[in-house]
């Protein structure tokens, strides 16, 4: 064997030691994503006798639904996910109206203005909640939406809005520029380039930032705890905390219940979604 084929068999035994180790490694962030919620969903089904044992079983020996109609009896689970639902959706919406246009200005003319600005999206993202509520309660409150669903959607608007912008400036720059400059010789103007051209190819990276901006809502709580005061306004986050009692002792079954109806619709929204971007992706692959 000469020392080119010695090399060749050693590169290909590495190679397949690196992609050995990659999927161990992604196998093992799979079960550290799916080890809570496979527990969840275990708990939820779970009578209470079974909750208390000292060695649990992953599966319920006496599977009950119990645990869903005590959540149900005890806080008013549709009203919250219709709030939740409500604040998610408006901010994905409005999210992506508002970035779209502005990532086709920020990624088309890169003046400093524009550097600038993408700069600043980055550094926002590392501002803490804490940081920015007080500023958020006072221009809400002399708006006059504060305990107000539509108040919550503005917050979340703000707030998820530079970084779905980083998002679709990427997306943008990607794209080539030869269809824009086709569109401008035929006649048509910025705002009909980007609605007939630059849109509908942007429709993977779309779905993914509206994605991102509907489960970062769905999901939020500090927000919500401190902008809502009636519980008739509350979303799912701030409910499931009335599951726990007055000594900070959960009620495990139900709380388990109701988390789990929770994170169906993020689940849910993702399969949907995904699905569109993968065809997306696929389609523009293949085009000419």
């Amino acid at each position: 064997m000469n020392s080119r084929t010695g090399k060749g068999v050693s590169g290909l035994r590495t190679s397949k030691q690196a992609r050995v180790g990659q999927y161990l490694a992604l196998f093992a962030y799979l079960v550290f994503l799916t080890f809570p919620f496979l527990w969840l969903v275990s708990t939820a089904f779970k009578p209470p006798r079974e909750l208390g044992i000292l060695h649990p079983t992953w599966i319920p020996k006496d599977p009950t639904l119990a645990n869903f109609r005590q959540a149900f009896d005890e806080q008013p689970l549709p009203d919250a996910a219709l709030n939740s639902l409500v604040a998610a959706l408006g901010a994905a919406v409005i999210a992506v109206l508002i970035a779209t246009p502005m990532a086709f200005v920020m990624a088309r003319h890169r003046t400093r203005l524009a550097k600038a600005a993408t700069g600043w999206v980055v550094v926002s993202q590392a501002f803490p909640f804490v940081l920015v509520i007080i500023p958020l309660f006072l221009v809400l409150k002399n708006l006059r939406l504060i305990n107000s669903v539509p108040g919550l959607v503005m917050v979340y608007v703000v707030w998820a809005l530079p970084f779905a912008l980083w998002m679709l400036v990427g997306y943008v720059r990607a794209l080539p520029t030869e269809l824009e400059e086709a569109a401008a010789v035929d006649g048509a103007g910025k705002v009909r380039t980007l609605v007939s051209i630059t849109a509908p190819l942007l429709a993977p990276g779309i779905a993914a930032t509206a994605l991102f901006a509907f489960i970062s809502a769905w999901n939020e709580f500090f927000f919500a705890l401190v902008l809502l005061k009636t519980p008739e306004k509350q979303t799912l986050p701030v409910v499931l905390t009335h599951f726990l009692g007055a000594e900070g002792v959960a009620d495990l079954g139900p709380l388990a219940a109701a988390a789990f109806l929770a994170t169906l619709p993020s689940l849910v929204v993702f399969a949907v979604i995904q699905k569109r971007i993968t065809s997306g992706m696929l389609a523009g692959a293949v085009k000419s």
